[in-house]
């Protein structure tokens, strides 16, 4: 998935964005609202880590006017403020958890997939192409009996593939969801991430690449 993380203290930012990237996340970072905006106006996100106190003010008032303005994406409220009527508030405008500083980085992982698989970007936690079983909830991928090791970016990958199951899934698309903008891939890193995949997936293959167009995950029946 791809993380948008909206916090101005520097360590706690980049912490976030390091433990999210070994994950296999994509990740991009904003220190205000103003700049989370700009972001959101460029990519697509399935989560977003958003601090309430910012330099340009609560970000309580600007999740409101997201919400407004037909903006679905999960949100993660973090916050230091540990009152309940706090965090009610927060929910009240449209987050969809709430996580009071400090924090164990593990919790945070874990809330985050939890709201991220609750988003409409990840239509159903198990999907089966043939023998092959793909379980978002577990983060488990099976074909046949077999469980398989992948990459953490392998896993982000065949998410993503499993989201679009059905359609041709873009290159572009592919990056979008899976490299921030820091680290956004250049050349053909995606290819090779679809080829070890293929590779580890086994045959028949369920990965199809079509040319000028991107990639299909279909049953090889």
């Amino acid at each position: 998935m791809r993380v948008l993380i909206v916090e101005d203290e520097p360590e706690l930012r980049q912490a976030i964005g390091r433990r999210l990237k070994a994950a296999g996340h994509g990740v991009d970072q904003a220190i205000s609202a103003d700049e989370a905006e700009s972001f959101l106006a460029s990519y697509p996100y399935d989560v977003i880590v958003l601090d309430r106190g910012l330099p340009d003010g609560d970000s309580l008032d600007r999740l409101r006017r997201w919400r407004a303005g037909g903006n679905t994406t999960p949100v993660l409220f973090l916050t230091a403020r540990d009152r309940v009527q706090d965090r009610v508030t927060g929910l009240e405008a449209g987050a969809d958890d709430y996580l009071v500083k400090p924090f164990a980085m593990e919790e945070l992982v874990a809330r985050l997939a939890a709201i991220a698989r609750r988003g409409e970007t990840i239509e159903a936690s198990v999907v089966r192409i043939g023998d092959l079983e793909i379980d978002s909830g577990r983060r488990e991928v099976r074909r046949g009996e077999v469980l398989l090791p992948l990459r953490p970016k392998e896993w982000t990958v065949l998410q993503v593939l499993a989201a679009g199951v059905g359609r041709v899934v873009s290159r572009r698309e592919i990056r979008e969801r899976c490299w921030g903008e820091e680290d956004e891939p250049v050349s053909n890193v995606e290819e090779v991430v679809v080829a070890a995949l293929r590779k580890k997936l086994g045959t028949p293959p369920v990965i199809r690449t079509i040319r000028g167009g991107g990639y299909l995950l279909e049953s090889p029946e």
